[in-house]
């Protein structure tokens, strides 16, 4: 048989044109005047088997470039980590695959039990009260935060430093112009956010400052200095957007004041896929419980005394009355965060921490040995896994040429400012050895020298 389901018949065609009372298709679509139809046939090949179809496919997919064919130091957001392998084997069980929300908590206590957990360790590595039960991905999940700062303080003031991901910047934008907030982005210092100017911009209309830790450069942010900053304007919030990995290592956000937490999830269990899905996450005090958005999943206890758990605090128009929604997030992402919260608990507290110490560790022999090749880098503070270099030329042309030695290169920066031709965001994880760090600086070396 050529085909994998079944067609459509002659007969089948009949009795569907018997049913409702016509007599050809033609007379379908006799409302639809003869001038605006289209009269040829559709510019698409012929058809094929299937056996055929499928040899052409995977000649198609094999041209593209991948992780496992190629060494990567693409990073911006999307990045190569470890996945432990029983993440995919608990994933692909079909109670967890095929549920898509769980409405029914009598039924989905799996489903309920493993967002409950994912919340919890979310708290664990943000030092934050509370988590909802995962978002979109991390930038729609700092554009809420940004919508609910507006809306707590009555507010319409946004300062957002432009060291926090242009693509989050982005959506912040458009999320703020429904919502009738001013956004102010201020610049940067030598890859840190200007402190100076954000004193400078904070007043009395100020709803909440946006920082990201580590930030866009790979920079870690002087969170402790831009908390007194944001103390001296009482009601003003401090919004995070943080790689959640980095803080197997870092002080989290919580521990200075932060009010709001968010980011995402990719680096746990998510493979990079292209750019997505993702998962988000978003983090907050008790204060600010009754305000986030999406949904919480909460431990309760049956009749019988037994352990259950329960969706709660839900936001969302889907659940309660429309005009009471405080959130149009419509999906939990509940498949990628069952694979977050399956990477942290193979990993283990003591894995998260080692995994994020070898991305410092690498991220710093890189930056010694780029420096020890004659190789510009751009920033020179505190840093996690990325850092900024100056390849003082077309960052497409120098990948152009990583791609012919079986190398991914890193983010071009004059695709965000043109002020930054040249300069090249590299990514480097616990997953590249020794040697691959090596000859990519050698051969970016060759390249640029």
């Amino acid at each position: 048989m050529e085909f994998r389901y079944l067609p459509m018949t002659k007969q089948d065609k009949q009795d569907m044109l018997d049913k409702i009372g016509i007599d050809s298709t033609e007379e379908l679509f006799s409302d639809i005047p003869k001038q605006v139809r289209m009269t040829r046939e559709l510019a698409l090949k012929k058809p094929t088997s299937e056996p055929e179809l499928m040899k052409e496919l995977t000649e198609l997919s094999n041209k593209n470039i991948n992780l496992k064919t190629h060494t990567s130091f693409l990073g911006a957001g999307v990045y190569d980590h470890y996945i432990p392998s029983i993440v995919d084997h608990v994933i692909s069980r079909s109670e967890f695959y095929t549920a898509y929300t769980p409405y029914q908590p009598e039924i989905s206590q799996g489903e309920l039990q493993a967002i409950f957990e994912f919340q919890t360790m979310i708290c664990e590595l943000t030092a934050m009260d509370v988590a909802n039960s995962s978002m979109y991905d991390g930038a729609t999940a700092l554009a809420e935060a940004v919508n609910l700062s507006g809306a707590t303080t009555k507010r319409n003031k946004i300062i957002v430093s432009k060291t926090v991901h242009p693509e989050s910047r982005a959506v912040i934008q458009s999320y703020a112009k429904g919502q009738g907030l001013e956004v102010v982005e201020i610049d940067h210092n030598q890859g840190m956010t200007d402190l100076n100017a954000l004193e400078q911009e904070l007043d009395e209309n100020t709803a909440s400052v946006v920082i990201q830790y580590p930030n866009f450069f790979g920079q870690i942010e002087p969170l402790e200095k831009v908390q007194q900053l944001i103390a001296a304007q009482k009601k003003t919030m401090f919004i995070v957007s943080s790689n959640p990995l980095a803080l197997g290592y870092l002080t989290p956000p919580g521990a200075f004041g932060a009010d709001i937490v968010v980011g995402d999830t990719q680096v746990f269990g998510i493979p990079a896929q292209y750019g997505g899905p993702h998962c988000g996450y978003f983090a907050t005090t008790t204060k600010l419980m009754r305000k986030v958005p999406g949904r919480l999943v909460g431990q309760t206890l049956d009749e019988e005394g037994r352990r259950g758990f329960v969706l709660t605090l839900q936001a969302r128009e889907q659940h309660i009355r429309r005009d009471k929604a405080t959130s149009n997030i419509c999906s939990n992402q509940a498949l990628n965060a069952l694979a977050s919260s399956v990477a942290m608990s193979s990993l283990g507290k003591q894995g998260v921490k080692q995994m994020a110490w070898l991305n410092m560790q690498k991220a710093y022999y890189t930056k010694k040995r780029l420096e020890e090749q004659g190789i510009t880098v751009a920033y020179h503070g505190p840093l996690f896994n990325e850092l900024v270099i100056d390849v003082k030329q077309s960052v497409p042309d120098v990948n152009d040429q990583l791609l012919t030695k079986g190398m991914i290169g890193g983010y071009d920066l004059a695709t965000v400012d043109e002020r930054y031709h040249g300069q090249m965001l590299v990514a480097v994880t616990e997953k590249r050895s020794k040697q691959e760090i090596d000859t990519f600086i050698q051969e970016v070396g060759d390249i640029v020298g």
